[in-house]
């Protein structure tokens, strides 16, 4: 937790320099605090995480009984070690093996039923660093830290389902849980004080699957910018994986599901949402190239026959891309780009 040892050695420096007089206990506080800001920006560390832990039915103490918590796992525990973990203290109860909220045949019965499943925490990012371009290695804490919601969400269909396109009736049922106290806390585990659940539409959930695409490489190539050390594997895979006509398939589903002409007749209310999708289709051109620039830049021998492929693969992309949604230009600042999810700084 360097960014609280951090903040509490800022407020010791203080006491020291303005009560205490010790500028020699000053001295090391500084130093301290150069080593903490050095390891956020290049020590790895593990992200927590997060499960929802419902207890259901009469057989268990009225703390627990019919009551949703969330809890912080710990570093590198996965959901089956957790659950092993939960179950091993209540050996009468009963592992559901569904994520939907139970019945009241289920809440109302004399035994024990325990649903636990991950839950995603949302990044509330701090005021100071809003509409700002902030290291990814920065941000990395608030994505696990000082966070009270938490999202879980559950694909369905609705509608004839189209054999030739699953995007166009792939819906999402998003539920958000507010817990009662921020993590991390005293605790490791804290009571959901509300629940909320809303449908996500297929349009709205592509453009969140690019949004969130968009996010993952603009990060990456952030990391690759930032530390020369950084291995180039992640980047290597992700650009692979986005730009190989294999797997280009996003691109083309989204166009038979949304930007055809029956669609837009069918549903005027989407145009605006239609455009944000192919603006941000058009933005990920500038993100990868970016990243195949350093890609090259630190590619080894061995990688030069995969970074000639990736080259190769991104014209062909780049020309069919940049010919139906535009040329899009990126302003950047101190060699960060700078982006909002939704409104974009061109």
């Amino acid at each position: 937790m360097w960014e609280k040892a951090i903040e509490m050695g800022k407020q010791l420096a203080k006491m020291h320099e303005n009560q205490m007089f010790d500028f020699m206990e000053i001295s090391q506080l500084l130093k301290q605090q150069a080593q903490f800001y050095e390891n956020i920006m290049h020590a790895m560390r593990p992200q927590p995480e997060y499960f929802a832990v419902g207890y259901y039915g009469l057989g268990f103490p009225t703390f627990l009984r019919n009551k949703v918590f969330i809890y912080r796992g710990k570093e590198y525990e996965w959901l089956e070690d957790f659950s092993l973990k939960l179950l091993s203290q209540f050996p009468n109860a009963a592992r559901m093996t569904s994520t939907a909220p139970p019945g009241d045949n289920i809440c109302n019965s004399q035994g024990q039923h325990i649903q636990c499943f991950t839950v995603k925490p949302v990044l509330t990012v701090p005021t100071q660093f809003k509409d700002k371009g902030v290291p990814e290695q920065i941000l990395n804490y608030y994505r696990t830290n000082e966070v009270d919601q938490f999202q879980y969400s559950r694909p369905f269909r609705k509608g004839a389902k189209n054999p030739d396109n699953e995007f166009a009736t792939m819906w999402i049922e998003r539920t958000t849980y507010i817990t009662s106290y921020y993590f991390p806390g005293i605790l490791k585990w804290f009571e959901v004080k509300s629940i909320s659940v809303e449908e996500i539409s297929p349009l709205q959930n592509a453009v969140e699957t690019m949004e969130m695409a968009n996010e993952k490489l603009s990060n990456l190539v952030q990391q690759q910018a930032c530390d020369s050390s950084t291995s180039v594997h992640p980047l290597s895979m992700m650009l692979n994986g986005i730009v190989d006509p294999a797997v280009m398939g996003g691109y083309t589903n989204y166009e038979k599901a949304f930007f055809t002409d029956t669609y837009i007749h069918e549903h005027p209310e989407d145009l605006e949402s239609i455009e944000v999708l192919k603006h941000l289709i058009a933005l990920q051109i500038p993100l990868l190239a970016d990243g195949i620039r350093i890609h090259g830049e630190k590619s080894t021998e061995q990688l030069k026959p995969l970074h000639n492929r990736l080259l190769t693969c991104f014209s062909d992309l780049r020309e069919r891309v940049e010919k139906h949604y535009g040329v899009i230009t990126l302003v950047c600042c101190q060699q960060q780009t700078q982006f909002n999810v939704r409104g974009w700084q061109l």
